[in-house]
């Protein structure tokens, strides 16, 4: 059986959702794990908790390069390199992550973007272990611990086959098809 997409409606027609041993809620071998939404009502709670999340990203984001130089002081005092650097970086790598996910474009590159953040930034800027007054450290506890719940809902979003509900139709698949054939081609 060739492999296929499964649509909302097929999805809508089985009512199990489990995407365990690569088999699909229908039970189909062979299709991966794949998540799908059924009926309409999925849809609505997928893409406010995409605009959130996605958002709560850009906000990150711009912040890094509105706070720059405040930023950049306190990754200098947490004995990052080049923490100039950094700052534009991270606010960057927080732009593209979070605005993919907000708008549905490779998606699975943004939700990247935003785990590589997290798990680099969060050791470093978040070292509780190391402080020494207990709310220094409670504090940075918070935000480490944030900071990993934040990793495990973008870790679950790569889960979600693409394209997601709702996005932003960049390179529709058929001309992505035929951009990477010709590119086979040239490249022969």
């Amino acid at each position: 059986m060739a492999a296929e997409v499964l649509s909302v409606n097929a999805c809508s027609q089985n009512k199990s959702l489990t995407a365990d041993c690569g088999r699909v809620g229908n039970g189909t071998p062979g299709e991966g794990n794949r998540i799908c939404f059924p009926g309409g009502n999925v849809r609505i709670p997928f893409l406010i908790g995409r605009a959130i999340f996605g958002g709560y990203f850009i906000l990150g984001g711009v912040n890094h390069f509105k706070q720059q130089k405040q930023l950049a002081q306190y990754a200098a005092a947490k004995k990052v390199p080049k923490p100039d650097l950094a700052v534009k970086t991270t606010g960057a790598m927080l732009l593209v992550g979070g605005t993919s996910i907000l708008l549905g474009i490779t998606p699975k590159l943004g939700t990247s973007a935003v785990i590589g953040f997290l798990a680099a930034v969060s050791p470093v800027m978040h070292n509780f272990w190391k402080q020494g007054q207990p709310e220094q450290r409670m504090n940075e506890m918070v935000n480490f611990t944030k900071n990993l719940a934040l990793i495990g809902a973008a870790i679950a979003l790569m889960a979600v086959e693409e394209p997601w509900p709702a996005s932003v139709p960049v390179l529709a698949p058929k001309k992505k098809n035929l951009l990477r054939r010709v590119l086979r081609e040239v490249a022969a």
